[in-house]
């Protein structure tokens, strides 16, 4: 059954959606954690079991009841608060915050932000608007590149058979 935020009328993620998300975007060296580098994680942190079959259990929805000592620590390992699986808000702040992270990884996009640092609050406006336009103009590429392709073939889908 999906549930739905009252706030925005917008599908509150699941748990394993939220686990999925971590393993994404929580990642060292730009790989995902393995199964077991994570169990291992869990069990240190919380000082009991943890097998790597249960986290992907829990990472793909066919267990969705863990305990709260579970999730403390799949929330220790993976650097978030708790709440995290909890709270909506809590999800979203922290969502945002490894974007953000995951983002500055790129030495381009540390660039740009470096640089409209050094702007005055106009300069940084204009800077917003020329990014919100470029990003406009290649999600109406996107959009009609699709389109054009048919249904089923986005760009990855393109090609002989």
């Amino acid at each position: 059954m999906e549930v739905i935020s009252a706030n925005e009328g917008v599908p509150v993620p699941s748990l394993a959606e939220k686990i999925d998300k971590l393993f994404k975007t929580v990642t060292p060296g730009g790989r995902e954690y393995t199964y077991e580098e994570v169990a291992r994680g869990c069990s240190e942190l919380s000082a009991g079991t943890f097998s790597k079959t249960y986290i992907w259990q829990l990472r793909t929805g066919q267990r969705d009841n863990p305990t709260k000592r579970h999730l403390e620590a799949l929330a220790a390992f993976f650097d978030v608060p708790a709440a995290y699986f909890f709270d909506e808000e809590t999800a979203d702040r922290v969502d945002t915050q490894i974007a953000l992270a995951s983002a500055l990884r790129n030495a381009e996009v540390r660039d740009i932000a470096l640089r409209a640092m050094r702007m005055d609050d106009t300069g940084r406006a204009s800077l917003l608007r020329i990014i919100a336009e470029v990003s406009e103009l290649q999600s109406s590429d996107v959009r009609g590149n699709r389109e054009k392709d048919g249904p089923g073939h986005g760009e990855k889908g393109r090609g002989k058979a």
